[in-house]
């Protein structure tokens, strides 16, 4: 089952983005007060009563065409249609009902699906003066918010929630192990999902960009349950020119964000090319578990050295994620794909892996025996305590007498003695260091 997914449209400037991070509880779209600024990230989950969503910010594309406003209303309007269970139609209060406001309505009449006509810039309990005017888009009462203070989100997403069909996944279900299959067009992606299920779930086409928005699919293996979500292919910047193009970029990377582990496929007759470097960057910034999958390996001409060179390469192109396991494999011939499902499991459970205090601060203490911490201008960093604060990825946080001492070299260190002593493997590990209070 799929999770329901909201869209926030409507014109430039109306507090789209401000609407989607009070929603996400964090900044993760940029605001500026400018039409048509180009938004790093589009998806957040959402939780309201116990109720999970995902929430689409449908702002922030880079129109081809001259008439920005039309474009940009077009290419919302028909994103909304295309994915969203619940459309949120956002509306100036304050300046009350335009021409705009009445295009994208009528768009938006023929989805057939709820939309909720929402008026923000209401930033006080009385009701604004333009109210009654929005009732002339024929899509029911009007609900007042003011997204940058707060005022009247709560009964706006008892709207939401009301509105979401039925058979839909709205619980949260720690258990699901979320699987993003990322890499460039034509890499084999749908390929090896379908080998995976087992049955033909995707289109599979020889023509690059087939698979244009992320597709859903749950499955359960025994005991364990997956969600395994194929991605459009991201390309270089300089090939990506329709506006549907543009967001199946974002779509991978937001297909990163959502997942717990990231299978980064990379066709082996081509080898690791910087676009590759990047797909994998995502991964590693987000914090993912990731596994390295070199498909087509059926068409490599090869000798007893070809896959030890082709490691090396993949450790040298990506020095970055010496963590993840590399896996060759062919989808069309089946070679060593039965190892996919496995590794995915076992990746996902070094990402949630803890450790206990006591261990981990015997093999810190031991590592600073071994190579001293490095110093400056004759004071040198001590590590007084260490202890792990999360997981997904592993977070350790270190208490230490001074913050400028910290080198990167020595956090190197300190991680490898880590994963010698605890695994961790596929997955990145990060460091916090946080100043011991001096007595005064």
């Amino acid at each position: 089952m799929s999770r329901p997914i909201v869209a926030i449209v409507g014109r430039p400037n109306v507090g789209k983005s401000t609407l989607f991070n009070k929603l996400a509880g964090k900044r993760i779209a940029i605001v500026e007060d400018t039409p048509g600024v180009t938004r790093d990230r589009i998806y957040t989950e959402v939780e309201w009563l116990n109720k999970y969503f995902t929430l689409i910010d449908t702002g922030g594309i880079e129109p081809e065409s001259d008439d920005i406003i039309l474009s940009q209303m077009r290419t919302q309007a028909e994103l909304a249609m295309d994915m969203a269970h619940v459309i949120l139609f956002i509306v100036d209060g304050k300046h009350g009902l335009t021409n705009d406001d009445r295009e994208i309505a009528q768009m938006l009449r023929k989805t057939n699906k709820p939309v909720l006509l929402v008026l923000n810039k209401v930033d006080s309990k009385e009701q604004s003066e333009h109210y009654y005017d929005f009732y002339e888009l024929g899509l029911g009462d009007p609900i007042e918010i003011s997204a940058s203070i707060g005022l009247g989100i709560g009964d706006l997403l008892d709207e939401v929630i009301k509105n979401f069909p039925e058979g839909l996944d709205t619980e949260y279900d720690e258990d699901i192990i979320k699987v993003a299959i990322v890499g460039k067009p034509n890499a084999g992606k749908s390929s090896i999902l379908n080998n995976i299920l087992g049955e033909e779930r995707v289109i599979v086409s020889p023509i690059a960009g087939t698979t244009r928005d992320a597709i859903d699919t749950y499955f359960e293996d025994g005991e364990d349950k997956y969600l395994l979500i194929d991605t459009a292919g991201i390309r270089r910047k300089s090939k990506v020119s329709e506006n549907i193009e543009k967001y199946s970029v974002l779509r991978s990377i937001t297909a990163v964000e959502r997942a717990d582990v990231a299978l980064i496929v990379i066709d082996a007759t081509q080898g690791v090319t910087e676009q590759d470097t990047k797909v994998a960057g995502i991964a590693h910034d987000e914090g993912k578990s990731s596994i390295i999958v070199i498909n087509k390996w059926d068409l490599v001409e090869k000798d007893d050295k070809t896959m030890n060179m082709f490691v090396k390469q993949i450790r040298e192109k990506l020095p970055f994620m010496m963590y993840a396991p590399i896996l060759f494999v062919s989808a069309k011939t089946n070679q060593r794909m039965h190892k996919i499902l496995p590794k995915i499991k076992y990746v996902s459970n070094e990402h949630s892996k803890r450790v206990h205090t006591g261990a981990l601060n015997d093999v810190i203490g031991e590592a600073v025996l071994l190579n001293q911490p490095p110093s400056d201008k004759g004071k040198r960093l001590k590590i007084y305590y260490a202890t792990q604060t999360s997981i997904k990825p592993p977070n350790f946080t270190l208490f230490i007498n001074d913050k400028k001492l910290t080198h990167f070299s020595y956090q190197r260190y300190l991680e490898n003695k880590i994963r010698e002593n605890f695994g961790f493997e596929g997955t990145p590990i990060r460091f916090n260091y946080k100043e011991k209070e001096r007595k005064r």
